[in-house]
């Protein structure tokens, strides 16, 4: 997105708007289905039942406060007198955006991979027996790194996917393609590397990074004629709402205390973006992933 795009990338952008009356068309006739259900723990919805749970029992494992970083700041104090009740989010109301970076990562599924070009270039080879499942993983494909005090109390996602998969069944019977991927973010940060800070989500100490899920996965499926092939493309965004992380997500759903979440935030820190999924019945996929951060 920062780099001029390879001319392929450059025309599946721009050829967008010129198939977008037929997308709609054919979205009138067979819309694929899409779920967004987050994964793990995660600030990027309000605090429920899996997060509350998970954060009693860090409250429960956590030991005596550990010693604080060299660097330390405290949490700015709210510039309006509004309640939790009132807006949740009181750590950052009224606070102007602070832009803190954008990358993406080119994923594709298909047959005989090209040698990538670029380090944000990733291909998985298609299982040849019709049929069968393709699965993909990339960890860490893209990163963004942040110096210190980068953000007061919050980091938010924006996630713009731009996707095109062709859908192919060689069978002589009905079959249903699918399509799924789900991208999550990995955060480094200093304090993280206490020992005695256990991640909830998997009961041992952090070792200087944490995951979070995202509420951008997705799940495509069509039902596929004897012999048919076609290819859609697909385009959406989605932003995050309590945060990627924020100062009271570390608190109240990593067990973390208020001390170390100021420390968090002082502290220079990288968000890395993971992309796994599946593909079934899909001859080739094309997944351009941007990626933007914002603060508080």
């Amino acid at each position: 997105m920062s780099r001029k795009l390879p001319f392929a990338k450059s025309a599946l952008v721009l050829g967008l708007a010129a198939v977008g009356a037929m997308a709609a068309a054919y979205a009138a006739r067979s819309l694929p289905l899409r779920t967004d259900a987050p994964r793990g723990v995660s600030a990027d919805l309000q605090n429920y039942p899996q997060q509350r749970l998970l954060a009693q029992r860090a409250g429960q494992a956590k030991r005596a406060p550990a010693a604080r970083t060299g660097v330390t700041a405290k949490l700015a104090p709210p510039l309006y007198p509004v309640t939790t009740d009132e807006v949740y989010d009181v750590d950052s109301f009224g606070r102007n955006v602070r832009w803190l970076g954008l990358t993406s990562a080119f994923v594709s599924v298909e047959s005989g991979c090209p040698k990538p070009t670029q380090p944000d270039e990733f291909c998985q080879e298609m299982n040849p027996a019709v049929g069968a499942t393709t699965s993909f993983a990339f960890n860490d494909a893209v990163r963004i790194k942040l110096p210190k005090y980068a953000s007061n109390s919050i980091l938010c996602y924006w996630l713009s996917p731009v996707l095109t998969y062709t859908w192919s069944n060689p069978t002589a019977s009905r079959v249903i393609g699918q399509l799924r991927y789900s991208p999550t973010l990995t955060i480094e940060n200093p304090v993280l590397a206490d020992p005695s800070l256990i991640d909830p989500t998997t009961g041992v100490p952090f070792g200087g990074k944490l995951q979070t899920s995202m509420t951008s996965n997705e799940l495509f499926q069509e039902a596929l004629e004897p012999g048919v092939t076609l290819t859609e493309r697909s385009r959406d965004s989605t932003v995050c709402m309590a945060g990627l992380i924020s100062h009271k997500s570390l608190i109240e759903n990593y067990g973390l205390t208020p001390g170390q979440a100021d420390d968090f935030f002082a502290n220079p820190m990288t968000v890395s973006m993971n992309v796994s999924g599946n593909v079934r019945y899909v001859s080739s996929a094309s997944l351009v992933l941007g990626l933007r951060i914002v603060g508080d």
